[in-house]
């Protein structure tokens, strides 16, 4: 029931826990509600379970050999009065909760699948559905014990971590290939050996330019219009010590040299002009994934972005969430990602049926969407909040019933 109570999308006005039409009372729902998401037994870690269930099977389906778990943060802010334990993020005057999520993404397509495991960072200190939680710790810090716990979730496939710039990290791509896991990451500009040469990755970008090493490998969609994709590749070595700073002192930590793909990524018009840059490293062995297929692979981590959106401004409206504690919201946003899962779901079915019934939720919600992406999570969410309130009402009255009462509505064309 709380599941389908999440699968709408609402107002910022009307972010509340909703009811679907019933013999029980709304505010009978609405304390039920209550009483779930304050339950102190009702932990994180069970409630993910059913989630990494879903990311299991829709994995095993894939045809890619591996799946990828995109990693990345989100500040949630609230006004301060609203809640018990926010805490000061940054500056002084930065105070929310911050989400921790890691979602599995498909390597065939980049469809999203499941979100694994999510925290909240709170001045309680950090909700988690890892037992034991975690400490509270820096962004990059908390991403080896992240892969480590992977692990144990009993994935049919491999996974490849993906995280934006932020994990560029010499130290830390040392530490995690160390572990055996695998990464695609985005890259600054940074000193490397290629060809047994010392020299930054943008001169390496020049030489594979100079020496035509781009290859056009297809279409990618760029700012809501379709681009060239062009990709080249090189091996590099990372040799340098790792740059340190803790707590304030500053040192350099040296490190095995280390030999990573690099990949350089551009998104092109017709006329050649470069719309999209990436410098891309990444361990993952060549038999798993060509280039272009790890280009698309990063092209596609911003499903973790458009997740971020569906539970904030684009879908439930978490920043306006009323309940007063962190426990509290963490329990109600792991039940809104099932909501996004059974839309995710929804959204990569092919079949005709599932044609026909997303077409049919996207005219119930009144959106407009593009023709280039007429099914969007958002639009799916609002019609099947509208779908199941139809369903629920014919449980209690027939169509008969309904359109006599609708009779009475002074909308019909008189003429």
């Amino acid at each position: 029931m709380l599941v389908k109570s999440h699968m709408h999308s609402v107002s910022a006005l009307a972010a509340g826990v909703a009811s679907l039409p019933s013999d029980r009372e709304a505010f009978a729902a609405t304390q039920g509600a209550w009483r779930f998401l304050n339950n102190e037994r009702v932990t994180l870690p069970s409630l993910i379970a059913p989630l990494r269930e879903v990311g299991r099977q829709r994995m095993a389906a894939l045809k890619a050999t591996f799946a990828m778990l995109v990693h990345d943060w989100s500040k949630l802010s609230f006004d301060r009065d609203s809640k018990r334990d926010l805490v000061q993020l940054t500056h002084v005057d930065d105070i929310g909760y911050e989400l921790t999520a890691a979602v599995l993404v498909s390597a065939d397509n980049g469809s999203p699948l499941a979100p694994m495991e999510m925290h909240l960072k709170t001045a309680a200190g950090v909700l988690s559905t890892r037992s034991p939680r975690p400490k509270n710790s820096p962004h990059l810090e908390q991403v080896l014990p992240t892969m480590n716990a992977s692990r144990d979730w009993r994935l049919p496939k491999p996974l490849l971590h993906v995280i934006d710039r932020e994990a560029d990290s010499v130290d830390h791509y040392r530490r995690w290939d160390a572990a055996g896991h695998f990464f695609l990451i985005r890259a600054d500009d940074r000193r490397v050996r290629q060809a047994g040469i010392s020299c930054l990755l943008s001169e390496v970008c020049r030489k594979l330019r100079k020496t035509k090493a781009f290859e056009h490998v297809g279409q990618a969609a760029h700012q809501g219009h379709e681009a060239q994709l062009w990709v080249a590749e090189t091996d590099v070595v990372l040799y340098r010590p790792a740059k340190k700073n803790v707590g304030g002192q500053k040192f350099e930590r040296a490190g095995r040299a280390l030999r990573l793909r690099f990949i350089v990524v551009e998104l092109r018009n017709e006329e050649g002009q470069v719309l999209a840059h990436w410098l891309l490293l990444s361990n993952a062995p060549a038999d798993w994934a060509a280039t272009e297929h790890l280009a698309r692979c990063y092209y596609w981590r911003w499903r973790i972005e458009s997740f971020f959106k569906l539970l904030k401004s684009h879908g439930h409206q978490l920043e306006r969430w009323q309940q007063e504690t962190g426990a509290a919201i963490a329990r109600r946003l792991l039940v809104a990602a099932m909501a996004c899962v059974v839309v995710w779901q929804l959204q990569a079915d092919t079949s005709p049926k599932a044609q026909k019934l997303k077409t049919i939720l996207v005219r119930l919600s009144g959106r407009q969407t593009k023709r280039a992406n007429p099914h969007t999570a958002p639009a799916l969410l609002a019609g099947l909040w509208i779908l199941l309130s139809m369903l629920a009402l014919l449980d209690h009255y027939d169509l008969d019933q309904i359109q006599i009462l609708a009779d009475h509505l002074p909308l019909r064309d008189t003429g």
